[in-house]
């Protein structure tokens, strides 16, 4: 299963690994992802897309790629896309992050795993977002090139909105205003580069209230 949060979970994720990063830990609050450090994890998240009090970065893709991170290890807690991939992790024995920055990518890997593969889109507060649904249909496009058959109604929808282009539908949607709103606009362009990294986060793990990606 590949989870979605374009703006801006998953794609801060895979910046993550593009920094170097060692593993990602993904937790469902940010409660757990504060218990969790003890020796030397770096904390990274939001809350109403701003860094929490006491994290070491934010939610920001630009700034994951910017960081110093060689063989660190992130806890990451967001509102919604780690939420997501515990969601997955529930129903699907492999899970992956993606987004735009990674979609070819993640593509090829999720069709070298299985005959079928689903995509979860995490929205926005138990809402369907467009940025994540435009996602997963740049995801749909690419497995449909690799065999796969489109299935459902919604698989339909995200096709026929994935042929415009990605910068205006994703500066559209409810997640990239509020990010407008904060003076994070620039995060939502940057989270339209689409195949910038070829880092697919993959869980590894399942670790108490943590999910290890690498």
């Amino acid at each position: 299963m590949m989870v979605v949060d374009v703006i801006r979970a998953t794609s801060t994720a895979v910046m993550f690994l593009e920094a170097g990063a060692g593993a990602l830990w993904l937790t469902a609050s940010l409660e757990a992802a504060r218990a969790l450090r003890q020796n030397g994890e770096l904390l990274a998240g939001e809350v109403g897309g701003l860094r929490p009090e006491g994290f070491d970065f934010g939610n920001s893709p630009r700034e994951a790629l910017g960081a110093e991170l060689k063989g660190r290890t992130l806890i990451h807690a967001t509102t919604n896309g780690t939420k997501a991939a515990h969601k997955a992790a529930q129903v699907a024995r492999e899970v992956l992050l993606a987004s735009l920055l990674n979609a070819p990518s993640a593509v090829r890997l999720a069709a070298s795993l299985g005959r079928e593969v689903a995509i979860l889109c995490a929205g926005k507060e138990g809402q369907v977002g467009m940025d994540d649904l435009y996602t997963a249909g740049v995801l749909a496009q690419g497995l449909v090139a690799e065999g796969f058959e489109p299935v459902g109604d919604g698989v339909q929808i995200a096709l026929h909105l994935a042929q415009k282009p990605a910068l205006p539908v994703l500066r559209a949607s409810e997640a990239a205003l509020a990010l407008e709103r904060e003076g994070l606009g620039e995060d939502v362009d940057f989270c339209a580069r689409l195949g910038f990294s070829e880092r697919v986060p993959r869980l590894l793990e399942r670790r108490g209230e943590a999910l290890i990606f690498g």
